[in-house]
């Protein structure tokens, strides 16, 4: 989307023919049909084929960075051992205990640099969409951090000192556990996961249809409105390179997020409540 030409075509329908005018985005955008399917039981769509891009390039950029590690590091190995250093200060470190961050680094630096190659797509020319725009990859990922939580606790604790010590807060009163005891469950147990994916999903459909409006109106106020509508449309193009800057900063900004309480949640399922 850092183009109008990379703006998917369906969307830039702004003059001639039936129907001509500037059509916006809808969520049909999100579900393309496939380019590929067997039966009625699998199908190869565009997002899947940014899916596969985002993971290719990720996994190839890792490689590069850590194959040939050396005293004197390369510039790529500076550029790998800084990210991977970020991740183990600013997000690990910071919500776990040293030796818990150094064990858990692998696992939160593939959530953070997962969720940020899958976002970054989204302003990436002739890609120009995150597959964290639908529902499955952040459930997915979500999904991973709750039983990665929950699988601590378990560890540390024991079954039953793990869901006593969530389910039922020492030092209150008995009867009021009816009360606090299906609370304590669904905001540890379904709340967590489901803001995580929902707040990750919903980040990325907003600046998706954000980013895609506002090259629509740029492409039909410079094609076919008249002067002062091409001075308009000059406006919202230079708008439209701001909001590119700004999502790639949404992109890292919800990796962070989703990474950070990821490890926070983690650290937290060991500690006694």
């Amino acid at each position: 989307m850092s183009s109008i030409s990379s703006v998917p075509a369906a969307v830039l329908n702004t003059s001639g023919g039936e129907g001509g005018g500037m059509h916006m985005p809808t969520l049909d955008e999100l579900f393309p049909g496939p380019f590929w399917h067997i039966g009625d039981w699998f199908e190869f769509n565009r997002l899947d084929l940014v899916r596969v891009i985002a993971t290719v390039a990720l996994v190839t950029l890792i490689y590069l960075g850590a194959r040939k590690t050396r005293l004197v590091p390369t510039r790529g190995q500076s550029t790998f051992e800084l990210a991977m250093g970020f991740v183990h200060k600013q997000i690990c470190e910071a919500t776990m205990s040293p030796a818990l961050a150094r064990r858990y680094l692998p696992f939160i630096a593939t959530i953070f640099f997962g969720v940020l190659a899958l976002n970054i797509t989204g302003v990436l020319p002739f890609l120009n969409v995150s597959s964290n725009s639908l529902v499955a990859v952040p459930m997915i990922l979500a999904v991973c951090a709750w039983i990665a939580f929950v699988a601590r606790g378990i560890k540390v604790h024991g079954l039953g000192h793990y869901l006593a010590d969530n389910l039922f807060p020492k030092g209150a009163p008995k009867w009021m556990y009816v009360l606090l005891t299906p609370i304590e469950f669904l905001s540890t147990f379904i709340l967590r996961p489901v803001t995580l994916t929902v707040r990750l999903m919903a980040n990325m459909i907003a600046g998706h249809f954000l980013l895609t409006a506002f090259f629509v109106m740029t492409s039909y106020l410079l094609i076919d409105g008249g002067g002062l509508l091409k001075g308009v449309g000059l406006l919202t193009a230079a708008a439209s390179f701001v909001f590119v800057c700004f999502e790639i900063f949404i992109a890292g900004l919800q990796a962070f997020i989703f990474a950070m309480l990821t490890s926070a949640y983690i650290g937290l399922a060991g500690e006694k409540h």
